[in-house]
């Protein structure tokens, strides 16, 4: 109940006085309101609470005037809606649980379904990059963002806690992690340092992305939710006020009219709100609950309050929408007489006072126009004759660039309703005529429209860089080319300056514009189209300006496999994109890691973290082997995320047997802050059909292999390579798995279906039977002698079938304790099923063959084979296990061997 006025009025609140009959806490100190009368102020837009003695140190804006606070408005990218616990709106501040609401990827803002209208467009910037800036002139500013803090946090100030699971309140910065009370932010250094991960963020400072309508989601690969987010038609004034959130429609009314029966009662009215025509085109409104008594004024005061607009709005006015002729409330009692009809509620509109209003003020800020412009940003008188050439005369005056020649520049429309959406104005248009025509549709978005100055050349240059992928594989550059004339028309306008990288083996390639506008209209007209049934995969990729990355800062790539491990990957991208810039962070189901590593191709030191299973990590190292040429840093040290079912590779790098989920991300980026560099060898596996064969070729299930004209194929081992029983069974597995992807989520089930399957294979026939009989083993030049087995593993590292060693306990006999980095493999034997099991529990180890670094079998017959877990059925041929640098597509069958040496990261455990 409101008792008196406040006497003063913070950023932009409406506070009342209240008496409060259940416990509340101040959204400002965080500290219980005591009392019975008058215990504290409640903010009648925002529900912003707090003590008396708190009212005048408030610091946290009203969401009425939020969004004109913020310097550079960035749009959110948002989830699907869904439930979330613990969290508070950061519009109504209420508590998220039980409702829908929808949470920024980027950033923590949280807001309810229903607030989406009122959303500040104040997410992370990612990419700052300013032409002509030197590193010494970089500042990187905090973005600090309210309540909702990691539980415990503590104060950087004061050392008390600032975070509250009972209400909004407390501060921390979205990039250092930072977490301060509201009343100690103002002693916080400006200076924001990235905190505990300087060491591997990539500054924003050094990212650019060119200036165009293509929204952040379809740059950093974030799943397309919302169709008309990526929408490519400007929004028209006439649609810029969709407000899709608004849920009060007229077909609600019978709803409304019996939740407000005690109202009635109360000598209250509910009445509904129109702002401008756009919102009474679309049948949306706001209902406020107003006295019957009330004046004009308060009426006024309770609709701008229903759209967060500030009291402070001049120039607007209400009219009953009902009457038969639209006319302006001047009634003493305005709410007696508004018209009803057919018992529905009475309806308003408020309006902007367009007539005698020839002259006003419009705000122009300036767009990354250098450290020259010391002001954030200038109000600037106008007229209805005022044009966008005159604005940009007189905004350069006030920012201090009298010298500069205005056709230089250009003037930007910017609006901060539902998002952030520009257009770059032409010289003859009149801003001010243009406001009046926005308040005509609605009021909010007069209110939520300025202007930017901003320089007619892009910072980012004139190479515009698109991915496109998912076009058939090991095609010449012709037929790329032609593929894509063929999809984007020989119009000139969508013509491609370049092409190139491309990346044969994958069907992917980087074609580049020197035009922003033909890049973007190229980019929707590709991600809408189809080769070979396959939708083409497209994504516009951000520029890295490696100069503007500090010494000593070694950015980390992130690669996320989202299907690893069921939604851990999904949950692991989410924080990484939060915790570290977005743009370092890629979904490898978007593209796979090439995107990434075009990225980073012209930083000098970087490392690697990859979320994902062993094949996921051989994966990226392939892409590595095919890029390394053309990037600075060919061998960038790399580390694990182990997602997948076995993680071999992971657990014999220390980075252990598999991610729970249980551990918080910001403590795995440490360890890879903090972990030292081993080498591990790597292999190159070459398998060559018999001639008599050639005509049958080999199928297999790797993307990793390349194949020759001569039907040679080659494969990169990372981990072990199989024949015979063991890769019989590893390609049951996969047969299964790719019938029914969807079953198997999960380490516990996986591994369950591979002991059924063993159990299977006891009992059925034998195809691996007398193995020993059926190939032929050579290990340096020498040939070896094969016991009676049904199963053969090379191993490159001592971990096998989800961290089992195969090679057993160090023991007294005639070879060397292996490593992964002695330029050496061991070979194993397995005589059956029971034997696998054996090993996998730890009751017995293989059968010990031979050690080398080179190794040639024959194969007389067809047989299962795998490679880091990739299982197919190879012909009868020869395969030849060997050294590599990797960096040959066609390999002879010779005795040729090559060396390469991957740096990995190793955590000590």
């Amino acid at each position: 109940m409101a008792l008196a006025k406040a006497a003063t009025t913070p950023p932009g609140h409406c506070f009342v006085k209240r008496t409060f009959h259940k416990p509340v806490y101040c959204h400002h100190c965080t500290d219980l309101l005591w009392g019975i009368i008058g215990q504290g102020y409640t903010c009648e837009v925002c529900n912003f609470v707090c003590h008396d003695k708190c009212l005048k140190t408030v610091v946290s804006p009203c969401s009425s005037v939020a969004s004109t606070l913020v310097k550079t408005p960035v749009a959110h990218c948002w989830s699907e809606p869904i439930h979330v616990r613990r969290r508070h709106c950061n519009v109504c501040r209420k508590k998220l649980d039980d409702t829908l609401a929808l949470k920024c990827e980027v950033c923590e803002y949280f807001v309810h379904v229903d607030c989406e209208d009122f959303v500040v467009p104040n997410c992370k910037d990612c990419a700052i990059f300013i032409l002509d800036k030197t590193l010494p002139q970089v500042v990187q500013q905090h973005h600090w963002r309210e309540g909702n803090l990691p539980a415990n946090s503590k104060c950087v100030v004061d050392k008390k806690t600032c975070w509250t699971a009972e209400c909004l309140a407390g501060l921390r910065c979205e990039w250092c992690g930072y977490t301060v009370h509201a009343s100690c932010s103002s002693r916080v250094p400006e200076t924001c340092t990235f905190g505990l991960l300087e060491p591997i963020m990539l500054p924003p400072s050094a990212v650019s992305i060119p200036r165009t309508e293509v929204p952040m989601e379809a740059i950093i690969g974030v799943q397309n939710r919302r169709k008309d987010t990526l929408s490519r038609e400007s929004r028209s004034i006439s649609e810029e006020f969709v407000s899709e959130g608004y849920k009060a429609r007229e077909s609600e009314e019978p709803a409304m009219r019996e939740r407000s029966k005690d109202r009635d009662e109360k000598d209250e009215e509910v009445v509904k709100v129109f702002d401008g025509n756009s919102s009474q085109r679309r049948r949306m409104f706001r209902p406020i609950t107003i006295s019957k008594t009330a004046s004009v004024a308060e009426f006024l005061t309770a609709a701008l309050r229903a759209f967060h607009l500030p009291q402070e709005v001049g120039n607007t006015y209400l009219t009953d929408a009902s009457a038969a002729e639209e006319t302006e409330l001047t009634d003493a009692l305005p709410v007696s007489k508004l018209t009803r009809r057919d018992g529905k509620r009475p309806a308003v509109f408020l309006r902007y006072r367009e007539k005698g209003n020839d002259e006003g003020q419009i705000h122009v800020y300036p767009s990354r126009l250098g450290g020259a412009v010391g002001v954030e940003h200038t109000v600037l008188p106008v007229t209805s004759h005022t044009c966008v050439t005159e604005v940009i005369s007189l905004a350069l005056k006030k920012f201090d660039l009298p010298d500069a020649n205005p056709e230089d520049y250009r003037l930007v429309e910017v609006m901060l309703d539902k998002g952030v959406s520009e257009r770059v104005m032409e010289n003859s248009e009149r801003p001010w005529e243009l406001m009046k025509a926005v308040a005509r549709e609605s009021v909010r978005q007069m209110e939520m429209m300025r202007f930017y100055l901003q320089l007619a050349k892009d910072p980012h240059g004139s190479n515009i860089a698109l991915f496109v992928g998912n076009l058939p594989p090991n095609l010449s550059q012709r037929q790329y080319d032609n593929i894509l004339t063929d999809i984007l028309g020989n119009a000139a306008g969508y013509k491609y300056s370049s092409i190139g990288p491309i990346y044969y083996e994958y069907g992917s390639m980087v074609i580049t514009y020197e035009d922003s506008d033909l890049a973007v209209r190229a980019f929707y007209t590709l991600r809408e189209s189809r080769y070979d049934d396959k939708t083409l995969l497209v994504m516009l990729l951000p520029n890295v300006q490696p100069q503007l990355i500090p010494d000593g800062v070694q950015p980390l790539l992130v690669f996320v496999n989202v299907k690893s491990g069921g939604c851990q990957g999904l949950q692991l991208i989410h924080s990484f994109r939060k915790l570290l810039n977005p743009y370092q962070v890629f979904d490898l189901d978007n593209g796979g890691p090439l995107p990434g590593l075009y990225v980073f191709r012209k930083v000098k030191s970087y490392k690697i973290l990859v979320c994902g299973g062993d094949g996921t990590i051989g994966w990226v190292l392939q892409c590595l082997d095919n890029v390394g040429q053309d990037s600075e840093c060919e061998h960038p040290a790399c580390a694990i995320v182990p997602l997948g079912t076995g993680n071999d590779l992971a657990r014999v790098l220390r980075w252990g047997p598999g991610y729970n989920g249980g551990e918080d991300p910001i403590n795995l980026l440490k360890d890879v802050i903090e972990a030292e560099e081993v080498r591990l060898d790597r292999w190159t596996v070459v398998f060559h059909v018999d001639e008599k064969m050639e005509d049958k070729p080999t199928q297999t299930n790797s993307t990793a292999g390349s194949t020759s004209e001569d039907n040679t194929q080659i494969f990169v081992m990372n981990n072990y390579f199989g024949i015979g029983i063991e890769a019989e069974l590893c390609l049951d597995f996969h047969n299964a798995r790719e019938e029914n992807p969807n079953k198997f989520n999960s380490r516990l089930h996986n591994k369950s279906v591979y002991v059924k399957m063993g159990l299977r294979k006891m009992v059925s026939r034998k195809l691996c039977k007398d193995l020993h009989k059926e190939i032929r083993l050579e290990v340096d030049g020498k040939p070896v002698e094969l016991p009676p087995l049904e199963g053969v593993i090379i191993l490159n590292i001592l971990s096998w079938g989800s961290g089992a060693n195969p090679w057993g306990p160090e023991k007294d006999d005639q070879f060397n304790k292996p490593n992964h980095w002695d330029g050496h493999l061991e070979v194993v034997g397995v005589t059956g099923i029971v034997h696998l099991g054996q090993i996998q529990s730890g009751l017995r180890s293989a059968i010990r063959i031979a050690q080398g670094g080179h190794i040639r079998i024959k194969l007389n017959s067809e047989l299962p084979v795998q490679v880091d877990g990739e299982p197919w059925n190879q012909a009868p041929g020869e395969v030849v296990v060997l050294k590599s640098a990797l960096k040959i597509k066609k390999l002879p069958m010779t005795e040729l061997q090559l060396l390469t040496v991957m740096r990995l990261n190793l955590m000590q455990w």
